[in-house]
């Protein structure tokens, strides 16, 4: 096996780019009726199963899926997943896009 050392001059500056987190926000979201209502948002079931939406502040893309998961990515920071969650949330129940999923449910998943 072959070595190759490298040295390291300095301390190197880590910078994070792009934070990929998970939620579930344990509703249904009804994707069809968010697509219509939301903006910035992209929806074609018959391709991927999930509703796109591109936030503007913070400024991440979440993947909407009915069963209320969603996939968080492009933040900086941790405080701004936890932002966007809520406003999604927040939007979703504002445009009555959700409902509560029934309990024998939630204890399949």
């Amino acid at each position: 096996m072959r070595r190759y050392s490298i040295r390291i001059i300095g301390k190197p500056k880590i910078q994070i780019q792009n934070i990929v987190a998970s939620a579930n926000l344990h509703v249904h979201v009804n994707l069809d009726k968010a697509a219509f209502l939301l903006e910035n948002n992209m929806y074609e079931p018959e391709q991927f199963p999930g509703l796109i939406f591109r936030m503007d502040e913070p400024k991440v893309v979440l993947l909407i899926f009915s069963s209320g998961k969603m996939v968080i990515t492009g933040a900086k920071r941790e405080d701004e997943v936890y932002k966007a969650v809520k406003r999604i949330f927040e939007k979703l129940n504002e445009l009555e896009c959700i409902s509560a999923v029934e309990e024998e449910e939630e204890l399949e998943l």
